[in-house]
């Protein structure tokens, strides 16, 4: 016996013995390549009964098994048999067959993935045969915190170049709350939470007498769902439109679905989805989508359960961005990377959780038994017993007791309709009409038993706060080329998309024409009212010399002077003149109240719609009303 290779047997580096002799040429074959599920015996064997026998090749799993759970080509899949329960093919004829894996051109062929190419300046929609216009992908990635990709942006190679390449806003503010159904649903309705309806993803309705949960049933009740998401607006006015998750779209809001849609499975592999979205871009053309939704729910699952700053959450980031690169390999094979119009966009962002920096009523509140709280950083208080007592309740005189209750006070009570007008947050029953304001990195809850993500991550914050920011990069025919544009609401992606899709948008919160500067040929121009009286040059009138009584010093200000009731742990900051003073609350950057010199006894001020008795003054017995 001898043993010796032959040229070309060495299939794929997989060894192949020969074994020779002089009456007799025998091959023994030690891999599973080309032999997968075939009742062959010899050495080693490549069908389903090797692994209870225990004689499989060694390379059964991977190139038997795995092809049936994995996504892509390897080196060594490239010009595997066709295997019939395969996601994907690697074999030589499946571009032909049209089952290709997305990398099997880089891969196999020795082509350039798309991200591995430059960035080319797309000036015209460069479309196959049947399609009319550009479609439209809304592709979200929950809870990718706008400063991932600065920070991270290195290992992100195929989101790093849709941002260089195409229209980048360095930071999208989301609405408040900073949470996923709201956000997600202002996204594609261009409304305030307020006006839409799903106010939180937990929520109550004291007109319907019902709870909206994500978990539960009455999510699928169309009656939350107020507004007209744009896969309506597209379909009131002709267009198809395609869903692959997104809230709202498993759901029959006015009695209709979207063309096509799935309902919510958080299993589903994000690869199936991906591929998914580019099988109905293959449909013939009068059952095809113009407008198309993908959702995936990475990072925000592992900034949650790890923390944003967290190896997990690259590991994450890294995941996400190898899927939207599949994305556009995948349109790059159907030749439609230089013809669809993407929005890749998030909801809110992510902050690292704490269970020091965690508020509980309880150690303010007596009696505790007849209060709900919604726990988290945009926290709402409503009584145990509703709908009775939901519009009843005490709610001034909780909101009194629990301001300024002591030195640096993370939270501050407010009845929503004097919360700050900027966060959109009060006209709706679904509001509880106690509200709590907390700042950043800082969570409330009724007591240490009901709080959440107390060591991971969080959102929910003023949509202000750096780290609750998101992230906005469009890129397409649609969108201009390589440029970085300055911050702006998500209501106004509703707008936006309307008109990269030629609809008329339905009423919405957002102004139509403020995001023309992302676009390359703008479709709609505001119009301005007219000036009622043509222009004049306004007289020059020299600024007068003197003092008008304003101190400036703060060294010979007062500041007691002025105020009512002594705040100065409260995070304020005084402006004292002559005769009147300001304080000014720092977190909010806005005026607290003004205080004025009177000779009466009672000096009025608003602030939450309750009256405090203050009897402790040395000059007079003020009774004032706060705002």
């Amino acid at each position: 016996m001898v043993d010796f290779d032959i040229v070309g047997l060495n299939y794929f580096e997989k060894e192949i013995q020969i074994e020779l002799d002089f009456t007799a040429l025998i091959i023994v074959v030690k891999s599973c390549k080309g032999r997968c599920f075939e009742r062959t015996f010899g050495n080693c064997r490549c069908d389903v009964a090797c692994v209870d026998l225990g004689n499989c090749c060694l390379d059964y799993q991977e190139t038997c098994i795995e092809p049936e759970r994995i996504w892509t080509c390897s080196k060594f899949r490239c010009g595997e048999k066709r295997l019939s329960r395969s996601l994907c093919s690697c074999s030589d004829d499946c571009k032909d067959k049209g089952d290709c894996c997305i990398n099997h051109g880089s891969v196999c062929r020795g082509e350039k993935s798309w991200a591995e190419e430059t960035c080319e300046s797309i000036n015209d929609p460069q479309c196959p045969a049947g399609f009319e216009m550009p479609p439209t992908l809304l592709f979200s990635l929950d809870g990718f915190r706008a400063e991932y990709l600065h920070t991270w942006g290195g290992l992100l190679p195929v989101i790093s170049k849709l941002k260089t390449c195409g229209t980048y806003a360095k930071n999208m503010r989301p609405v408040y709350p900073t949470k996923t159904f709201p956000n997600h649903y202002s996204i594609v309705t261009g409304l305030y939470p307020e006006s839409h309806g799903l106010i939180d993803n937990k929520m109550y309705d004291p007109q319907m007498n019902a709870y909206f949960a994500l978990k539960s049933k009455e999510k699928f009740n169309p009656e939350w769902y107020k507004g007209e998401p744009i896969w309506l607006t597209a379909k009131y006015q002709g267009l198809k439109t395609g869903t692959f998750f997104w809230p709202g779209s498993d759901v029959k809001i006015n009695g209709i679905f979207p063309d096509i849609y799935k309902m919510y499975n958080g299993s589903v592999p994000f690869e199936e989805r991906i591929l998914a979205v580019l099988k109905w871009l293959q449909l013939p053309k009068d059952e095809r989508p113009h407008f198309y939704t993908l959702y995936l729910e990475e990072p925000d699952s592992s900034g949650h359960s790890y923390g944003p700053v967290s190896s997990e959450v690259i590991r994450a980031l890294q995941r996400v961005d190898n899927m939207v690169g599949m994305l556009m390999d995948g349109l790059k094979e159907l030749n439609l990377h230089r013809c669809l119009n993407l929005i890749l966009i998030s909801d809110h962002g992510m902050e690292q959780g704490s269970c020091k920096k965690y508020v509980y009523l309880s150690k303010y509140l007596g009696d505790i038994k007849n209060v709900k709280v919604i726990y988290g950083p945009a926290a709402r208080l409503r009584p145990s017993d509703v709908p009775d007592k939901y519009y009843s309740f005490n709610y001034e005189g909780i909101a009194k007791n629990l301001s300024c209750q002591e030195p640096n006070q993370h939270f501050m009570p407010y009845l929503k309709h004097f919360l700050p007008k900027r966060l959109h947050f009060a006209k709706s029953d679904r509001i509880e009409p106690l509200t709590f304001y907390l700042d950043p990195q800082w969570q409330l809850a009724l007591n240490p038993s009901e709080r959440k993500y107390c060591g991971g991550g969080f959102h929910g914050s003023d949509n202000a706060f750096s780290n609750m920011q998101a992230l906005f990069i469009g890129y397409g025919p649609g969108f201009k080329h390589g440029i970085e544009v300055d911050s702006f609401e998500n209501i106004e992606v509703y707008n936006l998309m309307c008109d990269l899709l030629n609809l008329t948008p339905a009423p919405n919160n957002g102004t139509h024409g403020s995001l023309n500067h992302l676009l390359k040929n703008p479709v709609y121009t505001p119009k301005h009212p007219r000036e009622f009286r043509s222009l004049v040059q306004c007289p020059f009138t020299r600024a007068p010399r003197e003092s008008l009584d304003c101190l400036c010093d703060p060294s010979v200000s007062s500041p007691k002077k002025f105020s009512p009731v002594d705040f100065a742990n409260c995070g304020f900051s005084d402006t004292v003149e002559s005769d009147n003073g300001r304080r000014l609350e720092k977190s909010l950057m806005a005026p607290r109240w003004p205080s004025f010199v009177v000779k009466s006894d009672t000096l009025e001020l608003s602030r939450y719609g309750f009256e405090y008795e203050l009897r402790n003054r040395t000059h007079i017995n003020q009774k004032i009303f706060l705002l």
